[in-house]
């Protein structure tokens, strides 16, 4: 009998762990990142029980992007370190299909059309 509560309570353990790993995942995307250009930084944060990016730094803040504008939406996790959701371009005022992919201290975004055929990406280097 003791056997049996033991390894069922190693089971919890092991379920708990597991489970909170998908949250740690999702946390790993959170913060600040900068395109890798350079041009610009989005903070990414919860937003219920997705993740969205709004950006916090432009370099040139002439442009049609604006600082505090949202652009990337209702992000939900798709896969070990995959997000699909929306991405707005502010430079054609355009919502897109669009992926968030982490890899280290690297994510990569992209906006498709056509149901994924022609996809333009941009990649973001950790940033705080």
């Amino acid at each position: 009998m003791t056997r049996t509560i033991g390894f069922a309570l190693g089971s919890f353990a092991a379920l708990a762990v597991m489970g909170s790993m998908g949250s740690a995942a999702a946390q790993d995307a959170l913060g600040v990142w900068q395109r890798d250009t350079g041009a610009s930084r989005v903070r990414f944060a919860k937003c219920g029980e997705a993740l969205c990016g709004t950006l916090s730094w432009l370099k040139d803040a002439s442009g049609p992007a604006k600082v505090g504008q949202r652009i990337f939406y209702d992000m939900k996790p798709s896969g070990a370190g995959k997000w699909s959701g929306s991405a707005f371009n502010p430079e054609d005022g355009k919502t897109y299909s669009g992926t968030m992919t982490l890899a280290g201290d690297t994510l990569t975004t992209a906006g498709c059309v056509l149901g994924g055929l022609i996809c333009r990406s941009v990649v973001w280097k950790r940033a705080d």
